[in-house]
């Protein structure tokens, strides 16, 4: 099979979490090759179309997207998966449509708690939504809570640091620090209730069988001073020789009497896939408060699958090596026949919109 590779194009001054796209880059070409997959790497940016013309160059039976984001904007991962929809390309991941709304967290927050998932309370988007708070005003009036701004539309912990953690606040100071912070974390932010307890991803990944959910993860909080926010931040995720970073360890292993909310995280998990109509592989990320009721804090559609990432260790975990969750992540990509919506002819969309001039010699 000819599998084109898509994944973002890294500029010069990239971080370290966009870096990671190359590891995951070069792990899965591996393992398509040791598949015995022809493959051949796209880099993407905003010249779409540069990758429909690579595209048409190689003509893939399937592309595996690794895209994260464009030009470092992570607001804009769903732009090449909706290329590939009008392109009747079939791709590994989710589609379009649930990328957008799990990378919207405000947008994904809303469809959880319509749908009666839990999530905890927040009050945002800045700048624009109306502002208006989502939380339990009577709770409020009894105790001010502690909330924890956040990004709008980038992931893997960007722009979070301790300071995030606003203990004790009123909503006018949310806004005025919303509206202070909105440059470092891209324009568009929003607080979220700080739920003080244990951290959990849930990994889920779709097979022949359905989706499947595989071994819990909680991520431990080791050694931390009183005054530390027990949060997964930037240097957490991206610095290894950060103190966060070797503070959080991944565990596998729980005691009986966690059984019973292991079972309610899977399937508040396979909920939560259902509803964002999840397709290929994804994480989501839960926190638990002292009361043992989870809360999802983010779906991750498409997450990370470097060999040292959380997904392959929870695969891992649950009895795939790395080349079988490639196969099986390829295997969904083709699982599902599609079609182009702009044309029924069988020809690329470039020769459809400018077939008839090229064949005359003519330039566009």
């Amino acid at each position: 099979m000819r599998v084109a590779i898509l994944f973002n194009a890294i500029s010069e001054h990239a971080k370290t979490d966009e870096l990671d796209v190359l590891v995951q880059l070069e792990a899965v070409s591996s393992s398509l090759g040791r598949l015995g997959h022809e493959s051949v790497k796209v880099p993407c940016d905003l010249n779409v179309r540069r990758i429909v013309d690579a595209l048409d160059e190689f003509k893939p039976h399937a592309v595996f997207n690794l895209v994260e984001c464009l030009d470092g904007y992570g607001r804009l991962i769903f732009l090449v998966p909706a290329v590939l929809d009008a392109k009747g390309v079939g791709y590994t991941g989710s589609p379009a449509e649930a990328l957008f709304l799990t990378s919207h967290k405000v947008l994904a927050k809303e469809r959880i708690r319509a749908a009666g998932l839990p999530t905890p309370d927040w009050i945002g988007p800045w700048p624009g939504g109306g502002m208006a708070p989502i939380v339990d005003r009577r709770a409020r009036s009894r105790k001010k809570a502690s909330f924890i701004v956040k990004a709008v539309w980038e992931h893997a912990s960007f722009g979070m640091d301790d300071d995030v953690v606003v203990r004790q606040a009123d909503e006018a100071k949310l806004v005025r620090l919303m509206e202070e912070w909105a440059p470092r974390l891209r324009g568009d932010c929003f607080a979220e209730e700080f739920v003080d307890g244990r951290e959990f991803n849930i990994s889920v990944i779709a097979t022949a069988d359905g989706p499947r959910v595989l071994p819990v993860a909680e991520i431990l909080f080791l050694d931390y001073p009183e005054d530390k926010p027990k949060i997964v931040n930037y240097k957490a995720k991206w610095e290894e020789d950060s103190i966060e970073y070797q503070s959080t360890p991944r565990s596998f292993d729980f005691p009986p009497e966690d059984e019973g909310l292991l079972k309610e995280l899977g399937r508040i998990s396979r909920s939560a896939w259902d509803l964002f109509a999840l397709r290929g592989y994804a994480r989501v990320d839960f926190r638990v408060d002292p009361r043992g009721k989870p809360h999802i804090l983010e779906i991750n559609a498409n997450p990370c699958i470097s060999p040292d990432s959380g997904f392959i260790a929870a695969a891992q975990q649950g009895g795939f090596d790395y080349d079988a969750v490639i196969r099986v992540i390829l295997e969904d990509a083709t699982r599902t026949p599609r079609v182009s919506p702009l044309n029924d002819t069988g020809r690329s969309i470039e020769e459809t919109r400018f077939g008839a001039k090229r064949r005359k010699g003519v330039a566009r």
